[in-house]
């Protein structure tokens, strides 16, 4: 029963997440990438920094403080500072990740759906993540090699079946996204013993910071400009960030781990729906395929990663 509850719960994060892709490319219209990234980051930031503060309190009573009494001063301090280091690395480069994002499907032409195809062309970190698995001391799995060579031919199909004219500037920004994604979340896998929602709030709070100074510089930034694109702000910055983070967290810990790797694969078929439901964006019929590639080599390389190849033992 747990377990489908964790699941039920990653589905619903995968949905969160989906959507967020409306949200963007609803805010895209409006309001400059850094803009956007800026007060988005820093509304996860305070809202996981709420968390934190109930915690604390939590903390204060007796299951709290014999949870917290397991750990020495020492321990502590080494977890804090390890938290730190690691919130700052990983906000560094979500902040590139989510810019390279919110400009790549800004600069989607008109009429092209760009929820969807920025959807699954941004899933393609899973695949990058599943390759570097040698960099981090795991062996590559055969299917994740399989399912690297099936995503260039989705990916074909989806950006480029009518030749070099159907690849926008948006899809490169997109697979240079992924590619950022990419060592964000190798980072939160190296620092996955620190303090997760602490590490979460700091990572935010340094995108959000760090978007700021771009924002600055180059983008015109009002309150009437923060007005015209409020709804979607709010959602990507408690719904996507905030909340979506939470449910990742309490569902990944009752989920097996291989299912919970495909059911929050099912951001991007979340937001191809949202776009077409929400926003009337149309794939064709051939970039539908593409899609289906796609999902089929990222849910692939999930369960590559999950299972690795075990080592031979001699006789």
């Amino acid at each position: 029963m747990k377990s489908l509850r964790g699941s039920l719960l990653l589905l619903l994060t995968a949905v969160i997440w989906g959507m967020a892709f409306v949200a963007q490319s609803a805010a895209a219209d409006s309001i400059g990438s850094f803009t956007f990234n800026t007060v988005r980051s820093l509304i996860a930031a305070l809202f996981l920094a709420l968390l934190l503060l109930l915690r604390s309190i939590w903390k204060k009573t007796a299951g709290g403080r014999a949870a917290a009494a397991a750990q020495t001063a020492e321990e502590k301090k080494v977890r804090l500072r390890r938290t730190i280091l690691g919130g700052v690395l990983c906000g560094a480069a979500l902040c590139v990740a989510v810019n390279l994002q919110q400009a790549g499907i800004a600069a989607y032409p008109q009429g092209v759906a760009a929820s969807g195809r920025s959807g699954f062309l941004t899933a393609m970190y899973v695949v990058f993540v599943a390759l570097c698995s040698p960099l981090v001391g795991k062996k590559l799995h055969p299917i994740v090699l399989l399912s690297a060579l099936g995503s260039m031919g989705g990916m074909y199909l989806l950006c480029l079946s009518r030749g070099f004219s159907s690849f926008y500037l948006g899809d490169g920004l997109e697979l240079l996204c992924a590619a950022a994604f990419t060592v964000q979340i190798l980072l939160v896998d190296r620092f996955s013993e620190t303090d997760g929602v602490l590490l979460s709030c700091i990572q935010f709070a340094v995108c959000g910071l760090i978007s700021a100074m771009p924002m600055l510089l180059f983008e015109s930034v009002s309150l009437s400009v923060l007005r015209a694109a409020w709804m979607p702000i709010l959602y990507a910055g408690v719904m996507s960030s905030g909340v979506g983070y939470t449910l990742q967290i309490l569902g990944q810990k009752t989920a097996p781990p291989a299912l919970a790797s495909i059911l929050m694969s099912m951001e991007s078929v979340f937001a191809a729906l949202a776009g077409w439901v929400i926003l009337g964006e149309r794939l064709s019929a051939v970039e539908l395929c593409g899609c289906g590639v796609v999902f089929a080599c990222v849910v692939l390389a999930q369960l590559g990663a999950a299972n690795p190849p075990k080592k031979q033992t001699s006789t």
